[in-house]
């Protein structure tokens, strides 16, 4: 498109040109996708209770961007909200383009009160189910959406083409304004009061009060099959998930095409998508889809289902629906046993390309701890920790600081393993090793490749952790329960077809091996997907260094980019 060209005065245009051209060829110019997201503010009212809460639109939640793979995306973002804001596009790449990314202090400075900023990004070699959410204080428990990524024209699906599809939205409610809920935790010093409810795309069903009218229902014709589109964007469950009377067939996570295999229920972590098949093909009737938590640790949580309706066309409201059986809500064995049949496809057009050779070993620990806090309640402050440091957010951008030099506001020093080794996953340990606080990432040269054990760690407790890396895929090369071994571990290693994703679940006492190759410049934050881990500072950062090629280092940023 020519510069300075207005896209909006020649849509239709475009539209009819595209169309024409696509009787004779499917090799059409990618599209610009253009969004406007307005943040406000809206009364919404669920269990019996009104609330004000932050939208995207007007809308909870929000509106689903759909594009096609080699396209263009601009999305304008103007905040007419009282708190500063920053939208995360999940799982997109964002090649050399950190700027889009969206993590406040990380990547960007948060968007202020009245002001606006574009994120202008393409969607290069990925296609699938990701999602954008807002990554500043606690504000995705509302502000949020499904990102739907179409394969290129003339590109069939891997697997059967289905019949319709649903995005489904597994998400929390809280009676109380949730970012007075996360204040309240932070200055007690304890976990903040977990959700009154879970929500399947934005509705808590009938099973709660006032909930009749606040239930999604997908209307299924008999002998069709149905691609579910299902994102977790809970702040901080894994989440069980499962149809009554009808199997699943799994065919990718992550917008990453996995082997088919069938199954009743599917367990889903914070941050994670999962696209399943569904063929219509029981008695003609009106079935429950639930949704619970999954925790196998002494941690109390929100236990309730919420529940949505696959209603068959033709069968009225009157019938009632039939609960699914899902996993006990402690099910370990349900959750290692489904982790393990996730395999990449692997196929000639989707190859899993896992690193063979490894130039960097890491090793992080994730530890819980209590610092003194002399106004809090009991005297001590709970954070989290990898090799026990606990990361500070800075003032200033990282991204914008490593760009411009700015010196002070980071420090690359972050140890490649702990500086203490002990039995990680024996007896609860209550004593503090004295975790350390700072803003500390760690360098890694540009397409070297890395390799990654996180450790879950005995810490006050043992805890299942999903872990996110920006701006990156990684394989999942190995996992396990109890303390990793570094004599005997990697020669289990899956090195063929390990499932290739972005977010991935650390077990409860156990650890997970990554791989990835560092192939894109930026500053790229990896951090725990239960939000309140994140708060008490179970993250940090790569900072992957340019590379030689004309074509390897990081854009220059926008002219729009906020600052502090």
């Amino acid at each position: 498109m020519a510069a300075g060209m207005d896209f909006s005065s020649h849509k239709s245009l475009l539209m009819i040109l595209f169309g024409f051209l696509g009787l004779f060829s499917f090799t059409v110019e990618a599209a610009t996708k253009k969004y406007q997201f307005d943040i406000q503010v809206k009364n919404v009212s669920r269990l019996c209770h009104a609330k004000p809460i932050v939208t995207v639109n007007g809308r909870f939640p929000g509106p689903t961007i759909y594009v096609r793979e080699g396209d263009r995306v601009q999305v304008n973002v103007t905040n007419h909200a009282k708190y500063n804001m920053s939208i995360h596009w999940h799982g997109i790449k964002q090649y050399r383009n950190g700027w889009a990314d969206g993590p406040a202090y990380i990547t960007q400075c948060p968007i202020q009160t009245g002001s606006s900023y574009t994120y202008d990004f393409n969607v290069t070699g990925q296609r699938g189910t990701l999602w954008w959410h807002a990554h500043i204080l606690w504000l995705r428990a509302t502000v949020y959406g499904a990102v739907v990524i179409m394969p290129k024209p003339g590109t069939p699906f891997p697997f059967p083409q289905p019949a319709r599809e649903f995005e489904i939205l597994l998400g929390e409610w809280w009676h109380n304004d949730v970012e007075a809920v996360e204040t309240q935790g932070n200055q007690m010093g304890l976990p903040p009061n977990m959700s009154d409810a879970h929500t399947i795309n934005g509705k808590p069903g009938p099973l709660f009060p006032c909930s009749e009218k606040h239930t999604y229902a997908m209307e299924v014709e008999q002998g069709k099959t149905y691609l579910l589109r299902i994102i977790n964007a809970a702040l901080d469950d894994e989440l069980f998930f499962a149809i009554a009377g009808h199997n699943m067939t799994v065919v990718e996570v992550d917008a990453v095409y996995t082997k088919p295999f069938t199954t009743q229920a599917i367990l889903i972590a914070p941050g994670q998508t999962t696209n399943v098949l569904v063929k219509a093909n029981q008695l003609a009737g009106r079935y429950f889809v639930a949704t619970r938590t999954f925790m196998d640790a002494p941690i109390p949580v929100d236990n309730k289902s919420a529940t949505a309706i696959f209603q068959y066309k033709g069968i009225p409201n009157t019938v009632l629906p039939i609960l699914p059986s899902l996993p006990a809500a402690n099910d370990t064995r349900f959750a290692l046993s489904y982790n393990k049949k996730l395999r990449s496809l692997n196929s000639p057009l989707y190859p899993a390309n896992v690193p063979l050779q490894v130039d960097r070993n890491l090793f992080y620990t994730i530890g819980l701890a209590k610092n003194s806090c002399p106004t809090c309640v009991n005297g001590t402050r709970l954070l989290a920790s990898l090799n026990n440091v606990s990361f500070v957010m800075p003032q200033t951008a990282l991204l914008q600081a490593h760009y411009f030099n700015i010196k002070g506001v980071y420090r690359t020093d972050f140890p490649d393993k702990p500086s203490t080794t002990f039995n990680y996953t024996g007896a609860p340990l209550t004593a503090n090793l004295g975790t350390l606080t700072g803003t500390r990432i760690s360098k890694v040269p540009f397409n070297s490749t890395v390799e990654l054990v996180l450790q879950d760690t005995n810490l006050l407790t043992v805890e299942s952790h999903p872990f996110h890396l920006h701006g990156y895929n990684f394989f999942v090369v190995g996992t396990g329960i109890g303390n990793f071994d570094p004599a005997k571990d990697p020669a289990k290693y899956n090195l063929v077809d390990p499932i290739e994703r972005n977010t991935v679940g650390v077990p409860t006492g156990g650890w997970t091996a990554i791989r990835f190759r560092a192939d894109n410049p930026g500053v790229w934050f990896m951090h725990c997907h239960l939000e309140l881990h994140t708060g008490w500072g179970l993250k940090t950062a790569f900072l992957v260094e340019d590379g030689p090629g004309q074509d390897q280092s990081v854009v220059p940023p926008p002219k729009d980019l906020p600052t502090c």
